[in-house]
């Protein structure tokens, strides 16, 4: 059922020792987590052909890479040109990520660029796409919380089905 949970307890131990420490290997991941190192092999295997891990690259502070000016834009688009905007947005550097929307926008973007000059050259850019009709952009000010996705992941893990009988699940905090 594609409503139940994927991860168990020792794959969630997995990803969250990975998260603290991203440079470490199979072996020290197996020792960190106290299960044999061909089960954290196995384990990353699956989670890997599952999908649920996608990289292990650095992840890019992207202000302290000299792009400071970020925000999120909201586009209307010309209905049915949702692919074909998809080549307009590639093209353009700044556009980091965009995401298919329902409500009144129907894309919504974050963009980043080195000042508010570049900025509004993306603005232009992106209002210049005979796809789009109307664009509204909100810089982003602060970053309250980071992208993160474990406590999502640990609000409902599946029962356990480790084999590994010295992996033990963290007492519960009182």
């Amino acid at each position: 059922m594609a409503d139940d949970p994927v991860l168990d307890p020792l794959d969630l131990a997995l990803l969250t020792t990975m998260r603290e420490r991203p440079r470490a290997g199979v072996l020290e991941l197996s020792r960190l987590v106290r299960v044999a190192r061909a089960t954290v092999q196995s384990r990353l295997e699956r989670l890997e052909r599952a999908g649920v891990i996608t990289g292990y690259g650095p992840d890019i502070d992207i202000a302290a890479a000299g792009f400071s000016v970020q925000a999120f834009i909201t586009l209307e688009i010309a209905q049915g040109s949702l692919d074909k905007l998809h080549d307009d947005l590639s093209a353009i550097p700044g556009v980091l990520e965009a995401y298919a929307t329902t409500g009144t926008a129907d894309v919504l973007c974050r963009v980043a660029a080195a000042s508010n000059t570049e900025l509004q050259q993306i603005l232009l850019q992106l209002n210049a796409s005979p796809w789009v009709a109307r664009s509204t952009s909100a810089v982003l000010l602060s970053t309250v919380i980071e992208p993160r996705v474990l406590p999502l992941l640990a609000s409902r893990p599946r029962a356990s089905s480790t084999r590994a009988p010295a992996f033990r699940r963290a007492p519960a905090a009182d």
